[in-house]
């Protein structure tokens, strides 16, 4: 097995095993962490994700935007890649089994102010890992050849996710941040 297949594999095992006590009060905490860090500003259009596959759930995220009136966005497919729909009463799940939102506001990742992601693996200098399939990378291409820093991209996942060094290809796009429930890599 190649080693970013194994490391994926051993990382998405990890997160998995997390009880759900644990993972509730992880939620918590990560909630703190985030409040420490975005600069949340009124107005802005934020996404966030459904957790799937043991990620990191961000329900405590998304009650704090929309108290705060904030629009709040989820990934939906759009081929390879990714955009972004408001959420809204009504879902439909992709090909991967994944809840979308249907019938509301679609955004392009430009369009956002921060976009809240999940990962499978990640190390201290902010580099991330996913699933596999590249969409977040192919959808954030363009954060590579513009200096702008909208949106910003924040990583969110449980402690045990960090990993020592990730080697780093040339799509993939750095983050702002990384969010677990105890550390803040910025």
């Amino acid at each position: 097995m190649p080693i970013m297949k194994s490391l994926r594999h051993t990382l998405r095992e990890k997160r998995r095993a997390i009880s759900a006590t644990d993972r509730e009060s992880f939620a918590k905490a990560l909630l703190v962490q985030i409040q420490k860090i975005a600069e949340f500003q009124s107005g802005q259009k934020i996404a966030i994700y459904l957790p799937n596959d043991g990620e990191i759930d961000t329900k405590y995220l998304e009650v704090f935007l929309k108290k705060q009136a904030y629009d709040v966005y989820l990934p939906i497919l759009d081929g390879k890649s990714l955009k972004f729909a408001e959420v809204g009463k009504n879902f439909k799940k992709n090909q991967f089994g994944i809840d979308e939102p249907v019938s509301t506001q679609i955004l392009k990742a430009e369009q956002l102010d921060i976009i809240f992601m999940p990962l499978v693996g990640f190390d201290q200098n902010k580099n991330r890992i996913g699933m596999g399939g590249g969409f977040y990378d192919r959808t954030l291409a363009f954060k590579q050849q513009q200096s702008s820093n909208a949106p910003k991209l924040y990583g969110l996942a449980f402690d045990c996710q960090k990993t020592e060094k990730l080697d780093v290809k040339d799509w993939d796009v750095p983050l702002d941040a990384i969010i677990t429930p105890s550390s803040i890599y910025q």
